[in-house]
């Protein structure tokens, strides 16, 4: 089972967060650099808890492109009667149908109409889904002739739609085939490494069907270069749902918002950051440094979320450190906190924040006015994916209590709503999660009902107020599952605050290990105080504010050898405990 849940200890006088990554791909929000209209004198703030403007960034993926091997050996018998063309014609639609409408999808069939080696056809343009249209092309196709499987590459990523400038929108290329090239030309693998580059915006998945070692070989070598996912079908039933769950993959990915920035390589030179909300991207190794300006009244609080191709290779050490300081002669460490993916199943969303919260009675270190610099470095072992992360970083202040207003005690105590808190029963009502903190679905008590892919995280919103504490349950049921002997993943997940600080696992259970069978993983807040802002503990210091709170629930990688459906029920039994109090 992986190492999941968030452990905290006292260095300096703040907390030291380590978490687990919860769900599907990553980013960072940065500032523009200074003397552009976001560069923020030292004076200006937010009020309290004022939320960020949008930005022009809206992160929504930008097309994907089916591209189908319909070469002469898709005309064989695929074991049930049918040939495979007619099992693969069965299930793209099945995905097709899956899809969201007016999602960008298009088709590329090669080997479709003759023996030639340059025969390679855009069946379909990519364009808001028409599944009639599709469907249509698909009746349409081979199968004919050979495999010019790296040309076809070639011609399907000028298919795709660039995305607008500055936007992380997420293309995708869907290869599906039966077997190894047999034509003379590039390379397929040297061909998806050169067209994906570091791996932002565009992402190869391939799918081999009834295949034999060599072809598998090649587009394993295919996905691997393209920072995307190889999938197995051995049969038609199998086709479907991997294809089904790549599509929707795709189309799920994380939607970011933000103005770009750049972060640079010496914190001295960093780019200042207005509140608000930013995308970079960083690669690995590399560190990135943005700066902000602070009062010495204020609270500050700047969080990063990478959202790397879901599934991709990486280590469970893998993840992003985060280091506030100040700017003096020697540097001084205000917060420092990491998070790191927990499991070497592949990539998940990884989010963390750090803070300068002033001390209660002044005078400390990091209390003085003041540039700071805020360092991103991300951790990635040799054999991970290389792909860049895109990164959003999101800056907010919020102003100190007005003259004379005196907050309540802290709360760090869990008490009626602890681990035996009876959660609202009933049957669920279905609800579709957000890809990420832009469009978290919002929640209030009662029952839900979602489904969740392997390798994807579902997001949801719920409003807390003063004195309040959140509390909720996820429950698996039983589902179908494939004859995979020991497989096993996990189901996770993560609570964060309004400025998307991290909530500590306290008392809860957050993970547990997957395989097909019921469980159910739960969270919830103590009490929302003003002044748990002064507490060591990571399931209290952040729980410092009303608004919404934000749940995360993921499956992981590996669950695509467990589940037989190409997703997994979830239900969300979800509380406010409390009556809501004027606060602080």
């Amino acid at each position: 089972m992986p190492d999941g849940g968030a452990a905290g200890a006292v260095r300096n006088g703040r907390t030291r967060l380590r978490t687990a990554a919860v769900g599907l791909g990553a980013f960072l929000l940065l500032a523009p650099a200074p003397g552009t209209a976001h560069a923020a004198p030292a004076e200006r703030l937010l009020p309290a808890q004022q939320e960020p403007g949008d930005g022009a960034g809206s992160g929504d993926a930008t097309g994907l492109l089916m591209v189908l091997d319909a070469s002469g050996s898709m005309a064989e018998d695929d074991g049930s009667g049918g040939t495979r063309m007619a099992a693969a014609r069965e299930a793209l639609s099945t995905a097709v149908d899956a899809l969201p409408d007016d999602h960008p999808t298009g088709l590329r069939l090669f080997g479709s109409e003759s023996s030639s080696c340059t025969d390679t056809t855009l069946a379909h343009p990519v364009q808001p889904l028409d599944r009639d249209a599709l469907r249509d092309a698909l009746g349409e196709a081979g199968p004919t002739g050979n495999t010019p499987t790296g040309l076809a590459l070639q011609r399907a990523a000028d298919d795709l739609p660039d995305p607008p400038a500055g936007d992380f929108g997420r293309r995708t290329i869907l290869l599906v085939s039966d077997g190894e090239s047999n034509c003379d030309g590039p390379p397929p693998c040297e061909v998806a490494s050169e067209l994906v580059g570091n791996g932002v915006g565009l992402r190869i998945d391939t799918v081999g069907f009834q295949i034999g070692d060599e072809g598998r070989a090649e587009l394993e070598c295919i996905a691997e270069a393209g920072h995307g996912t190889y999938y197995d079908a051995p049969d038609g039933e199998a086709l479907g749902r991997e294809l089904e769950r790549a599509a929707l993959l795709s189309a799920d990915g994380y939607r970011f918002e933000g103005e770009p920035v750049e972060g640079t390589a010496d914190p001295k030179d960093a780019p200042l950051l207005a509140p608000g909300q930013y995308l970079d991207t960083i690669g690995p190794g590399e560190a990135r440094s943005y700066a902000v300006e602070l009062d010495a009244a204020s609270a500050a609080d700047v969080s990063v979320t990478a959202a790397p191709h879901p599934g991709v290779a990486v280590d469970r050490r893998d993840g992003l450190t985060l280091l506030l300081e100040d700017t003096g002669e020697r540097p001084r460490r205000c917060d420092s906190a990491d998070a790191a993916f927990g499991s070497d199943e592949g990539a998940m969303v990884l989010t963390q924040t750090v803070s300068r919260i002033p001390s209660a009675g002044g005078g400390a270190a990091c209390d003085e006015a003041g540039r700071h610099t805020v360092t991103v470095t991300r951790e990635s072992a040799a054999e991970s994916d290389t792909a860049h992360w895109p990164v959003e970083l999101r800056f907010t202040l919020e102003e100190p209590l007005a003259e004379g207003v005196r907050p309540a005690a802290s709360a760090t105590g869990y008490g009626a709503a602890g681990p035996g808190a009876d959660l609202p029963t009933g049957e669920p009502e279905d609800v579709a999660g957000g890809t990420g903190f832009n469009d978290a679905a919002e929640l209030g008590p009662g029952a839900w009902r979602d489904r969740l892919l392997p390798a994807q995280t579902r997001w949801f919103k719920v409003p807390v107020g003063w004195g309040q504490q959140l509390r909720y349950r996820v429950e698996i049921g039983n589902e179908p599952t494939r004859e995979t002997g020991s497989a096993s993943s996990y189901v996770r997940t993560a609570a964060y605050a309004p400025h998307r600080a991290p909530i500590g696992r306290g008392e809860f259970t957050v993970d547990r290990a997957y395989r097909g069978e019921p469980l159910a993983v739960e969270l919830g807040t103590v009490p929302v105080t003003w002044t748990n802002r002064y507490e060591s503990g990571a399931a209290a210091s952040p729980v410092r504010v009303g608004g919404d709170y934000y749940i995360a629930v993921s499956l992981g990688p590996e669950a695509v050898a467990i589940a037989r459906n190409a997703a997994v029920g979830v239900v969300l039994r979800v509380d406010v405990v409390g009556e809501e109090l004027s606060g602080p």
